[in-house]
């Protein structure tokens, strides 16, 4: 029998779990590398918390001063009562990178952190050096989609029972065998904690239809970016198909597209060897 473990994941990796005042909000991450090599910011998806990049902070800390951060109104970071629509996340980004003194940074966002990622090259370009689109949001809204992963959030935020959170995290996953014990107990963990039902409900406004129409970048918007993009997609993404993230690619001048095999939503976790091995290679302008 193999047991899978987020400790077993970071053995040997000189990270540290810290909190820092962002422009007024409490910001969970955690940090591997040195202050000397270049910057990289890692963004998770709805309802997701810095531990989705537990298997690649470790390589990625070898070259790049590494951040996986909760983003605003996850995991541990403070959770004002205020819908969380696209802007808000650049902003708490931005403080964060301020509240760091970081310059400038690579972005790799998965999912809602590719949809902010991809915002802020637009925003802030000046602040971004290379950008990673990793299943990424913010292109299409399909109501099938919207629907479930509505369900499956606010379900497991109201009551984060053990069966709940595992079909939220399975969802994510091409084989749902991937999901790990830990994972669920530190997931359980974040939604258990006060007042996350209500974080969830803020987040969960971009599932709206209204709302997820006026965030979303318009291919006039993709176009506009100037960071070298790396857009990586999976065989089995459940929220769009191949041809969405080629089209994305296709919008974006120059970038780089690939397809990841036998993944879903989280290829970063469920390939972390093959992830980490595409990721670094771009990033390093290989």
């Amino acid at each position: 029998m193999t047991y899978s473990s987020m400790w077993i994941d970071l053995l040997g990796v000189p990270f540290a779990q810290r909190w820092v005042d962002a422009g007024g909000i409490r910001t969970r991450y955690l940090e591997t590398g040195s202050a000397s090599q270049p910057a990289l910011i890692f963004l998770h998806g709805t309802g997701g918390h810095a531990e989705a990049y537990c298997r690649n902070i470790g390589p990625h800390g070898r070259h790049f001063h590494t951040f996986s951060v909760d983003m605003i109104g996850h995991g541990f970071t403070d959770k004002p009562d205020i819908p969380l629509e696209i802007p808000r996340y650049v902003d708490h980004l931005v403080r964060f990178m301020d509240a760091m003194k970081i310059d400038r940074a690579h972005v790799s966002g998965e999912s809602l952190g590719g949809w902010v990622a991809a915002r802020f090259a637009l925003m802030h370009p000046d602040r971004l050096d290379r950008l990673v689109l990793n299943t990424t949001g913010g292109s299409v809204a399909r109501p099938e989609v919207m629907a479930r992963i509505k369900e499956l959030s606010q379900r497991a935020a109201d009551n984060p029972t053990w069966d709940f959170i595992k079909s939220r995290l399975e969802w994510l996953m091409a084989d749902p065998a991937r999901v790990t014990e830990d994972l669920i107990a530190t997931r359980q963990a974040v939604y258990s904690s006060d007042g996350f039902n209500v974080a969830m409900r803020n987040a969960l406004v971009l599932q709206e239809m209204d709302i997820r129409k006026r965030n979303l970048l318009s291919d006039d918007d993709w176009r506009r970016i100037v960071a070298p993009t790396f857009v990586l997609w999976t065989t089995h993404d459940p929220t769009n198909p191949v041809a969405e993230g080629q089209r994305i690619a296709d919008l974006i001048p120059g970038s780089k597209f690939v397809v990841m095999e036998h993944c879903g939503h989280w290829p970063q976790f469920e390939d972390a060897k093959t992830f980490n091995a595409l990721h670094i290679d771009f990033l390093q302008g290989r």
